[in-house]
C-alpha cells in the first residue's frame, strides 16, 4: 500500500464543494435541489471584463506571462488598492495568483514548521487550519463568538502570542460569519504587535467590497507601521463574480515577496495570460456592476435573517459583510453536520454545517445568500418543513 506523507495526511478540505457535488449529484438524478451552500456569486460576470479576456485571446496572449503576473495588472492592483485605501502600494510588492487561496498556502509554507504556532479564526474559511497543519506549525485558534458579533477580542488574541507565534491570520468580512472587524479594534491589535515585531499578518479581504449598512473597510495597509511585516490578500471572484476565472492576488513585505515569488514559479509557473488582461478591466473599468450585485447581496440579507428567524428553534444574527447567514441551529436538538445530511437527504437543501469551519461552529450552519431572494426564501421554507416533521 502507497502511503502519502504525514503532512499531505494533515491536508483538510472545503465541505462546501463536497456538498455541492453530491447536490450535483442528486440533482442530476431528477431531485430539486435548492443550493444555499456554495459561496459563488449568481451574477454572470460583467460583459466589459469577457470581453477584455475575448480579445487578449483574439491577440494571441496564449503563452506564458511573468511568475508574479503581467505588469500592467500588477500596477492596476496598485491603483486599485490606492483608490480604495488610500495606500500606496509598489506594484513590485503584488503578486497575482491563480485564485487567492494560493496566498494562504504561500504565507503557511513561508512562515509555519514544526515548533512554530500560527493563529486563525475559529470558526473560520477551514482552508486557514488545513494549510497550517500541511506547514508543520501548530494552528491556535482565535475565538470568535456570536455574542460579539464574530468579531475578534484584541486582548485574547495578544494574550495568545508568545515566543512561538510567527503568523496570524484574520479575515474582514469573514466567512462563514459575515462579521466585520471595526477600526477600533483593528488599531487595539495593531497597537499590541509592537511587542512582537517577529510575528506576520495575513489579512485576508477578500470580501472588502462587500459591506452594508454604510459600514467601510478598514484595511491592514493603513498600517505602515506593519507594512514590513503584513500579507494582503485580495482577488476577482467575489467582487466581479469572476469565480471559474481563477485569479488573485496577495501583497507581500520586501522580505517575503521573493520566496512567495518562487514557490509560484515551483507550483504553477504563472497565472493564466488571458484572464489577468481581463482583470485589468474588472479593476480599470466601469464599477457599476460590483454596487448592482452588493445590493442585491444586500436586500437578500435581509430576507434570509429575517426568514430564518421566523424558524422555531432557529436564530440568525444581522451580518455586516460578505454574503454568508451563520444562524443558530442549537435549540433544534440536531448537531449541525446531522442538520446538513438531513436538510439535503430529505428536503433538498444545500448548505454547509458551521463545524466544517471549525470546532467553534458546532450549532450553527452557513446559508450562503448569493442565491436568488425566490431560492432563499424556498429553501429556509424547506428547512421549516424538516424541522416541523422533525
Amino acid at each position: 500500500m502507497v502511503s502519502p506523507t504525514s503532512a499531505a495526511q494533515n491536508l483538510g478540505t472545503e465541505t462546501a464543494f463536497e456538498v455541492l457535488a453530491k447536490a450535483n449529484r442528486l440533482a442530476a438524478q431528477g431531485r430539486s435541489i435548492i443550493n444555499l451552500g456554495i459561496g459563488q456569486p449568481d451574477f454572470a460576470t460583467p460583459d466589459n471584463i469577457v470581453q477584455a479576456g475575448e480579445q487578449a485571446l483574439a491577440d494571441g496572449k496564449h503563452g506564458y506571462t511573468p511568475a508574479a503576473g503581467i505588469p500592467e495588472l500588477r500596477e492596476s492592483v496598485a491603483r486599485d488598492l490606492q483608490r480604495r485605501h488610500g495606500a500606496e502600494v509598489d506594484p513590485e510588492a503584488v503578486l497575482i495568483t491563480p485564485g487567492a487561496k494560493p496566498v494562504m498556502f504561500f504565507a503557511a509554507l513561508l512562515m509555519g514548521e514544526p515548533g512554530a504556532e500560527i493563529m486563525y479564526p475559529n470558526p473560520g474559511f477551514p482552508i486557514y487550519e488545513s494549510v497550517i497543519r500541511f506547514s508543520g506549525a501548530t494552528p491556535v485558534p482565535i475565538e470568535l463568538h456570536e455574542s460579539s458579533g464574530f468579531t475578534f477580542d484584541p486582548d485574547q488574541v495578544l494574550s495568545q502570542i508568545n515566543e512561538r507565534t510567527r503568523l496570524i491570520i484574520l479575515n474582514s468580512p469573514a466567512n462563514p460569519t459575515g462579521g466585520v472587524y471595526s477600526r477600533d479594534q483593528i488599531e487595539r491589535l495593531v497597537a499590541g504587535l509592537e511587542q512582537w515585531p517577529e510575528v506576520v499578518i495575513l489579512s485576508d479581504e477578500i470580501y472588502s467590497r462587500i459591506l452594508y449598512e454604510g459600514l467601510e473597510h478598514t484595511s491592514w495597509l493603513n498600517y505602515p507601521q506593519l507594512r514590513d511585516r503584513l500579507i494582503v490578500l485580495d482577488g476577482w471572484s467575489k467582487t466581479y463574480a469572476m469565480t471559474g476565472w481563477r485569479l488573485g492576488f496577495g501583497v507581500f513585505p520586501p522580505d517575503l515577496f521573493p520566496f512567495a515569488e518562487r514557490l509560484a514559479i515551483n507550483s504553477y509557473s504563472c497565472p493564466n495570460a488571458a484572464t489577468q488582461y481581463a482583470a485589468v478591466e474588472a479593476l480599470d473599468g466601469p464599477q457599476e456592476a460590483v454596487d448592482i450585485m452588493t445590493s442585491a447581496f444586500d436586500e437578500r440579507r435581509r430576507v434570509i435573517v429575517e426568514e430564518l428567524n421566523d424558524v422555531p428553534g432557529v436564530s440568525c444574527v444581522n451580518p455586516l459583510g460578505a454574503f454568508y447567514a451563520f444562524p443558530n441551529i442549537s435549540e433544534t436538538g440536531i448537531d449541525a453536520r446531522t442538520m446538513q445530511e438531513r436538510l439535503l437527504d430529505e428536503v433538498g437543501l444545500a448548505v454547509i454545517a458551521g463545524t466544517s469551519f471549525g470546532h467553534l461552529g458546532e450549532g450553527y450552519l452557513r446559508f450562503s445568500y448569493a442565491a436568488s431572494l425566490d431560492e432563499i426564501v424556498e429553501g429556509v421554507d424547506r428547512m421549516r418543513t424538516l424541522l416541523a416533521n422533525s
